[in-house]
């Protein structure tokens, strides 16, 4: 019973402190798999593991310890080989090293594409996307998002959400899943029954959505009962959000107060809805359970036997282990789920065919294949493979085939205009579209302008010396789980202007350059919604649906670069066509 519970937990080596550091303060990335996981991985049979940026350095790097973490499992009682997982999206939420591995510009983008390209671009993102993992040996994508976004104020899903179209979504994201799989890497929709009309970012707290059944059902379902029918998902996660429509039962959380169960620990929703109804399959995984949706108000030990109760067979990051005086919990929280099963809180039987389930996938997608995997030969692979020029080409294909032209005809920029004044948010995608112009247009100057450090005289002064001007936006700021986590919060410095106050700024800017005669270029670099309130006096308005940059080495020289970046050049200099329509609707 023991190592079947064990299977069915997977779990965070993000950080490892074995050096005195407190267990609240540990942020030593595990790149090297240290001897205290390698025997909490054996001793208790676990049956997975995600990764997060700070594990991932370079392609010899990551392969060396996913053969160790494989070589742990396999010395277990159970000789399990690993899910070795990631959340590994595209665009924004996106955890391997982009220098090193072809990242693309996200879900909106693709969306954007689907009028002219239809699911073209989903299908060799995922195919390109899954090529790439499997090479590192990351078998398991928690991947795609198929979220309807039709909310403009969602903080967490936005860009990356297709559409607000639920069937467009569930076409794209159906596209991307299986060209995933036939990579050999098991892919996961999410998050299930819909984050996409919430305005709480379940890390923070605990959205509730509101909507009668049939309004679900024709919105937030539609992409996973598509999925379903239509394919053959190895995983759906779980989303931590009340749904009363679907589940009006209640829990009492740690603080004594009455919550509607959110949907990874509904048995009304996983159960009866999930597997009964819409027929999946495949594995339910919840999503991370040290997210403030649940441990916010459910502990731990509540929270792993409400999941397992509801039907979940895997349970996302249920604990942290963190530090050595941490790991002891792992063992009591195994034990308390043993102790349900006797009680008869917890079905004995479905807990040994979830197990079982979980044994099924790994033998399927034949995961013992990476314990016999030669190393250097595995590496030598990754090397070609990862960010080849051919990946490369797609990534700028879909960015390019991404832009929207949202308003205005000015666009290529006339010849005339030799001096063009960058406002961006952040420094590096300014450098990069600074880099980018003057390789597509070499008699175009251009001049850098960061609002995260933003000085109004600075701003003047140019604006005497230019004949147009470029305003990036990004709404909203990035989200926890682009960063990695609920160990990323940290505070904006008083020195700078917040992302507020960059948006607040932006329409005086603009008023600005419009006083002093010059053409204004907004360009709209997260989700266009932005466009109704901040580009109403700009001649022509842009969406490009990402802003990814990293560094690029050439010819013994290192350039700040991105595809988003590269397009919006081309597109800016008539070296590419704005092809994208917009895949939400404005105001």
């Amino acid at each position: 019973m023991r190592a079947d519970i064990a299977q069915k937990l997977m779990i965070d080596i993000r950080y490892f402190c074995d050096d005195g550091t407190a267990a609240d303060h540990c942020r030593t990335p595990v790149t090297s798999l240290p001897d205290d996981i390698h025997r909490l991985i054996s001793e208790h049979a676990i049956g997975g593991v995600i990764l997060f940026r700070e594990n991932l350095q370079s392609i010899e790097q990551i392969i060396q310890l996913n053969q160790q973490l494989q070589q742990a499992a396999q010395q277990s009682s159970s000789a399990q080989p690993l899910f070795i997982g990631i959340d590994q999206e595209g665009g924004r939420v996106f955890r391997t090293p982009r220098e090193h591995s072809t990242a693309f510009t996200g879900n909106m983008a693709i969306g954007a594409t689907y009028p002219a390209y239809g699911t073209h671009f989903a299908r060799q993102s995922g195919k390109v996307l899954g090529a790439e993992l499997k090479a590192l040996g990351i078998n398991l994508n928690f991947a795609p998002t198929v979220d309807v976004n039709n909310n403009p104020a969602n903080p967490v899903i936005n860009v990356r959400s297709y559409s607000e179209n639920p069937q467009l979504v569930a076409e794209l994201g159906l596209a991307q899943l299986v060209a995933m799989q036939q990579q050999g890497v098991l892919a996961t929709l999410k998050h299930f029954p819909g984050h996409g009309d919430t305005h709480v970012d379940s890390h923070h707290g605990l959205p509730k959505v509101s909507h009668p059944r049939a309004r679900i059902d024709a919105v937030e379902l539609l992409p996973f009962r598509y999925g379903i029918a239509h394919g053959d998902p190895a995983m759906i996660m779980t989303a931590h959000i009340q749904f009363p429509a679907l589940d009006n039962s209640t829990l009492t959380d740690t603080q004594g107060n009455s919550q509607y169960r959110p949907a990874t620990l509904s048995r009304a929703i996983l159960t009866d809805l999930l597997r009964n109804e819409l027929g999946f399959q495949g594995l339910i995984v919840t999503d991370a359970l040290d997210m403030a949706g649940i441990s916010h108000f459910f502990s731990p030990t509540q929270a792993l036997i409400e999941t397992f109760r509801a039907g979940a067979d895997i349970a996302l990051m249920p604990i942290r282990l963190h530090h050595p005086d941490e790991l002891s919990g792992l063992s009591r929280l195994i034990d308390a789920v043993v102790a349900a099963v006797h009680s008869g809180e917890l079905s004995a039987t479905e807990i040994r065919q979830s197990a079982e389930r979980i044994r099924q996938y790994k033998q399927h997608y034949q995961l013992t294949e990476a314990l016999s995997a030669d190393i250097d030969q595995s590496i030598s692979r990754a090397q070609t493979l990862l960010g080849n020029a051919e990946h490369r080409l797609i990534e700028q294909q879909l960015a390019e085939a991404a832009i929207t032209v949202v308003r205005g005809d000015q666009i290529p920029l006339d010849e005339q205009i030799t001096n063009l004044l960058l406002v961006m948010p952040e420094r590096s995608g300014c450098m990069a579209l600074h880099h980018e112009l003057t390789q597509a247009r070499p008699s175009l100057r251009s001049t850098c302008l960061s609002l995260d450090d933003y000085h109004a005289a600075a701003f003047n002064s140019q604006l005497q010396h230019t004949d147009a001007v470029l305003v990036g936006s990004i709404v909203p700021a990035a989200s926890l789980v682009e960063f990695g986590g609920m160990y990323d919060q940290q505070p904006t410095s008083g020195e700078r202007l917040n992302p507020q106050q960059q948006q607040q700024l932006l329409p005086q800017l603009i008023a600005q350059a419009k006083a002093a005669g010059q053409q204004v270029i907004f360009v709209s670099l997260r989700t266009p919604y932005d466009i109704s309130s901040l580009a109403k006096d700009a001649d022509t308005v842009l969406a490009v649906y990402g802003y990814n940059t990293h560094l690029e080495q050439s010819d013994n020289q290192q350039r700040i670069t991105g595809p988003a970046f590269a397009a919006l050049a081309r597109v800016l200099t008539g070296q590419a066509q704005p092809e994208g329509r917009l895949p939400v609707s404005l105001d």
